[in-house]
């Protein structure tokens, strides 16, 4: 899986807005390719380090016949200056790549296995999150 964007258009994001974080999510607010997802239930950032870790473990425990569908990625830069540096002279370096998650976003989605191996895969994924997270039946 990718870390960051392959282009950008510019070099520095500036950071997240609290209120687009904090709006409801209605785009993704149903798992689309899946049976099962893994929804949040608060808003806050994924770091590429958190997202890997949990499609590893979901990976570990799915078998060849079922699917794996990554619905975020990381496509924000945070920056941050050193420690001993004085004020000014410009923007920091990039520190870690994140991905802002909305209330209520579809995050990861399995297909292809009963509702209880399911549930309990994603169960065990969701703990390596930082943010409030349920777990979404698909009925469609």
């Amino acid at each position: 899986m990718k870390q960051s964007p392959s282009n950008l258009k510019f070099k520095k994001f500036h950071k997240p807005n609290s209120s687009f974080l904090f709006l409801n999510d209605n785009k993704t607010f149903y798992p689309l390719h899946g049976q099962f997802a893994i929804k949040s239930l608060e808003a806050g950032k994924l770091t590429f380090k958190q997202i890997e870790a949990v499609r590893r473990s979901l990976s570990r425990r799915l078998d060849k016949n079922s699917k794996l569908w990554i619905r975020v990625f990381t496509y924000a830069s945070l920056s941050k200056k050193p420690i001993a540096s004085r004020m000014g002279k410009g923007k920091g370096n990039h520190a870690v790549w994140v991905c802002p998650i909305r209330k209520g976003q579809i995050l990861y989605e399995i297909g292809g296995l009963s509702e209880f191996f399911s549930l309990h895969i994603l169960k065990c994924a969701s703990s390596k999150l930082p943010i409030k997270t349920v777990l979404v039946k698909n009925f469609f």
